[in-house]
């Protein structure tokens, strides 16, 4: 019998059943997943729209996918190495996930999607390809709202930080000032350093932001992790200034100068400002690495 090349070209071919049972894995798990977390995710991400203090949000999971995307060769290059620790994980995650519904503790129910999402990576690839996975996941954290109790906890300090700052620079510009807490009594009105204006919502949009100009910016690690720790003082510093500013508008130029359109523009220039000053210190460390390297 004469073989036929044609024929053998449209034979049907044999399954490789490894790969389909590897991928319907996959699958369940990932619509588990969204079947889990739809509800909380869309509460999140109402949150980040309406809450001015998160609405840095939005940026974080675009940029650990990114990230994702730039490393994805890598992560497929590694050797898979399941690990039944990550079902463990798993596992602690949805027990979180319980906890957080039963208990309203939105905080707990979203930190326990990081857990899931890293116990799916160690128990379907292992513990290097969650290593190599390890950035862009940690800086999910960053867009998860940290709970109202511990929120005001650290609220308070700056108002106190932001006040006792502004009082002792506003009298250098000839402008004499009593404070009582958070409040600054100035001859022409009292300036109230609110929570709004303790510098939180530039502390944590600038952190966030800082540690995406760190990744795109500089490649050495020590660099990035100086500029997210240093984008605290700066927050506080660029808020402190902006509080001055405030101050001397009312006293030299009136009230009415130092409300309304500044009042709301001047959060947005002060944030600029912030970023000037990190870029400044992004470029102080890099003159100080090449001077030592120098020496």
């Amino acid at each position: 019998m004469h073989y036929s090349p044609q024929l053998a070209s449209i034979a049907p071919r044999s399954v490789d059943w490894s790969s389909v049972r590897k991928f319907s894995k996959y699958a369940i798990l990932l619509l588990l997943l969204v079947w889990l977390y739809a509800p909380i995710l869309w509460r999140l991400l109402q949150q980040w729209i309406a809450d001015p203090n998160y609405s840095h949000g939005l940026l974080v999971p675009v940029f650990s996918a990114f990230v994702l995307m730039r490393q994805w060769p890598s992560l497929v290059a590694e050797k898979s190495d399941p690990s039944n620790w990550g079902f463990a994980l798993m596992v602690i995650g949805i027990a979180t996930l319980i906890v957080g519904v039963l208990g309203a503790e939105l905080f707990l129910s979203r930190m326990s999607l990081l857990l899931v999402l890293a116990g799916m990576i160690v128990f379907l690839r292992g513990w290097r390809t969650f290593k190599l996975a390890l950035f862009p996941w940690t800086f999910l954290v960053l867009m998860i709202p940290i709970p109202v109790i511990v929120l005001s906890q650290v609220t308070f300090p700056l108002q106190q930080l932001t006040s006792m700052i502004s009082a002792a620079l506003l009298p250098l510009f000839g402008v004499p000032v009593l404070r009582e807490g958070n409040v600054i009594n100035l001859p022409a009105m009292p300036l109230e350093v609110a929570e709004a204006c303790s510098g939180i919502r530039s502390l944590l949009s600038l952190m966030s932001l800082s540690v995406v100009y760190g990744y795109f910016a500089d490649k050495r690690i020590r660099i990035r992790t100086l500029l997210a720790i240093a984008s605290i003082p700066v927050a506080v510093a660029a808020n402190s200034i902006r509080i001055v500013v405030t101050g001397l508008l009312a006293e030299y130029w009136g009230t009415d100068k130092a409300e309304g359109f500044f009042h709301g523009f001047s959060g947005w220039l002060i944030f600029l400002m912030a970023l000037m000053l990190l870029l400044a210190l992004h470029g102080l460390l890099r003159r100080a690495e090449a001077s030592g390297c120098a020496a």
